[in-house]
């Protein structure tokens, strides 16, 4: 019976060398093919021909925003960043969200979402902003802003959304009494102060939405037995008391007990 000779393996030095070898084309044949696709990135074929906006674009023409963002866009259809050109977009005043994807063969589809603005933000202290809906501040033309019957909120630096949050339970609570608020302040001790248009300033005292909002709804419930022993109009109330609530009525200098339930 014939047996089949077995060659004897090869020296270590040369394996190591075939497989030095082996990495080296590997690594040339990456780099090779890396050039090829950064020139052909590059190719004027594949610049970008035109850019495409949709969604809210109550604030921004589709006009304004590729004149304003076009020339931060760098590169070719290929080679374009689409993390940098979303952030280009979404640096655009009243822009909150920016989609951009690619259609081929030398477009940008840009899909947006503005922000849509629910107060005016720290009016009063020179530094003013504007909420949205979810709570954030954002910076824009108070020009642009079409309704004049927003809240005035106010807070320390980084309250916005929990105050807008305080404002949105209190609004059905207050509106029995017969007035919007006009502005809500949180202090920076965490006391709550609302003003309602007719000028009456409410003291709410600190704590969470709930216990506030129980508060203020036992104030709009019972005021009006006090107004009627008192026939006099009310220019503000403090409602920071256990057992019941302050009231300070025009042409009255002193708080009685009277004055308090």
């Amino acid at each position: 019976m014939a047996r089949t000779a077995t060659m004897p393996p090869l020296p270590f030095d040369v394996r190591l060398a075939q497989a030095g070898a082996n990495v080296l084309l590997t690594l040339l044949a990456i780099a090779l093919l890396a050039a090829a696709m950064w020139w052909l990135a590059r190719l004027p074929a594949f610049n970008l021909h035109g850019i495409s906006v949709e969604g809210d674009l109550a604030h921004n023409s589709p006009l304004t925003l590729r004149a304003i963002v076009a020339p931060r866009l760098t590169g070719s259809f290929l080679s374009l960043d689409l993390e940098r050109a979303r952030d280009a977009f979404e640096s655009v005043p009243w822009v909150r969200h920016a989609t951009v994807r690619r259609v081929w063969p030398d477009r940008l589809a840009v899909q947006l979402e503005e922000h849509r603005v629910a107060a005016l933000w720290n009016p009063d202290t020179g530094d003013e902003g504007l909420i949205n809906s979810y709570g954030e501040v954002f910076e824009a033309n108070l020009g642009d802003v079409e309704d004049d019957a927003l809240p005035r909120l106010s807070g320390p630096a980084g309250s916005a959304a929990r105050v807008l949050a305080m404002w949105r339970t209190l609004v059905p609570v207050m509106q029995p009494f017969g007035s919007p608020i006009e502005s809500l302040l949180l202090t920076g001790r965490g006391s709550w102060r609302a003003k309602l248009g007719n000028g009456v300033v409410i003291e709410l005292g600190r704590g969470e939405p709930d216990a506030v909002a129980a508060r203020a709804a036992r104030f709009v419930r019972t005021w009006p037995q006090v107004s009627a022993s008192y026939q006099r109009p009310l220019l503000a109330a403090d409602l920071r008391h256990a057992d019941g609530y302050a009231v300070r009525l025009k042409g009255v200098t002193t708080t009685t007990g009277a004055s308090r339930n």
